[in-house]
């Protein structure tokens, strides 16, 4: 199997990445240090939900920080299109756990 040359692969748009950094770390530091804030009403967590946010912080620091894998599996589901609507989820999660 060879592998493709660095040329082949798609260039990254620093806007995008900048913008994925900057969805991805503050979502990331808040499930690590205080992971209470994403509690809904009854006091439990949606599993299902946090997998796809923790897939969505993934993709947004892989993307970030310039990373581009060659695998085309990887490269959609480590780059924005899957990645920026699960940090949005993320996002709205947090609104709603911290609304009531």
């Amino acid at each position: 199997m060879t592998m493709p040359k660095a040329e082949a692969l798609p260039r990254v748009h620093p806007l995008g990445r900048t913008l994925s950094l900057l969805l991805a770390a503050p979502l990331a530091l808040l499930l690590l240090i205080h992971p209470g804030l994403m509690l809904d009403a009854s006091g439990h967590y949606s599993h299902p939900l946090l997998m796809g946010v923790m897939l969505g912080v993934s993709a947004g620091l892989v993307h970030g920080v310039g990373f581009v894998p060659r695998l085309w599996l990887w490269r959609l589901l480590f780059g924005p299109i899957v990645g920026w609507p699960l940090l949005v989820l993320g996002y709205a999660l947090l609104i709603r756990a911290q609304l009531g």
